[in-house]
């Protein structure tokens, strides 16, 4: 976990229908704006929060609703902090589930969820426990661009 003090955070809980993956988005792009990212860094960012809620949807609650909750972190230095949590049905093997083009969502699925959040942020982490959810943190620093507002 991050020693510093966030700048500022928010907080955000969804139901997992799959409507809400586009608004879990674009709510963390709003508010990422602050740190002025590039597009690509938006881009990047908003490609691995559509991954995160997906897994939830598609995996965590697999025939039923529950919640997502998502927090965003924004530091001094430029990084933002997220988290994307569930409490679905968890995952037995992390290792192998990080594997690209492993997945159990059926044929459907491409099975790179997990290697897409690697690519896109600085660091990824996936903790879970089978029965009692998922939790997926990634950060990424905004390029130096980054100027301080005071």
């Amino acid at each position: 976990m991050i020693k510093a003090k966030a700048k500022n955070e928010m907080k955000l809980v969804i139901p997992s229908n799959s409507s809400n993956e586009s608004f879990a988005r674009s709510a963390v792009a709003a508010f990422m704006a602050q740190l002025d990212p590039t597009i690509e860094e938006m881009t990047d960012v908003k490609t691995a929060i559509s991954e995160a809620v997906t897994n939830c949807i598609v995996h965590a609650y697999r025939d039923t609703i529950g919640n997502i909750w998502i927090e965003a972190k924004i530091y001094d230095d430029g990084r933002i902090w997220i988290s994307v949590k569930d409490k679905g049905c968890g995952i037995p093997d992390i290792a192998r589930a990080r594997e690209p083009l492993f997945t159990t969502g059926g044929s459907e699925r491409a099975g790179l969820g997990f290697a897409v959040m690697e690519s896109f942020t600085d660091k990824l982490r996936v903790r879970s426990a089978v029965g009692k959810g998922t939790t997926v943190t990634m950060e990424k620093r905004i390029a130096q661009r980054y100027r301080h507002d005071g």
